[in-house]
């Protein structure tokens, strides 16, 4: 990626874990039963989107510098049904993608920002093809906090700023902002 601000990369990785905080404290706050629970039948259930993000970031990263990224053995249709697996099932595939994703992500160089990979054919830059995944992954891991949040009610602790907490927020960062300087 031709002038890239230094950092990217690291900047990247760190959303990503950061999204996955994110994801992994809302799951703690739901039973089992509500793991696999839907608004309605249209709907997804945490676990099939827990499912769906572990499929594409294994089917992504393994091999990602050269091989395509969707690979021949992902079943992406089987992402989107639950049959007869337990929570424990979809947490080690979640486990399992991570494993897989972290490596390549914390492996990349500032030079292979400007290669090609593939996905379902078609060229990406490799920081396009990261962009993509942080886009993909942040919107699915907004879905489970909504619906962690939904199924846990007034049981829920906010992962970010709570409600009327906005000033003190604001007032701690920038006491750190300050002590940086």
């Amino acid at each position: 990626m031709t002038g890239a601000p230094d950092g990217y990369l690291a900047y990247a990785l760190r959303r990503l874990k950061r999204h996955r905080t994110l994801v992994e404290d809302a799951l703690a706050q739901v039973s089992d039963a509500d793991f696999f629970s839907t608004l309605d039948p249209e709907s997804n259930s945490i676990a099939i989107v827990v499912k769906h993000l572990a499929g594409n970031m294994r089917s992504r990263f393994t091999d990602f510098l050269v091989s395509d990224g969707e690979k021949p053995d992902r079943a992406r249709d089987g992402e989107f049904v639950t049959a007869g697996e337990s929570r424990g099932d979809v947490m080690r595939l979640w486990e399992s993608a991570w494993a897989a994703a972290l490596p390549a992500l914390e492996a990349l160089t500032a030079e292979d920002l400007d290669r090609t990979v593939t996905i379902r054919g078609q060229p990406h830059r490799v920081y396009g093809a990261v962009n993509r995944h942080l886009m993909h992954f942040a919107y699915h891991a907004g879905q489970i906090v909504f619906l962690a949040k939904h199924f846990a009610g007034p049981a829920w602790k906010t992962l970010s700023v709570p409600r009327g907490g906005s000033e003190d927020f604001d007032a701690a960062m920038k006491r750190r902002a300050e002590e940086r300087r």
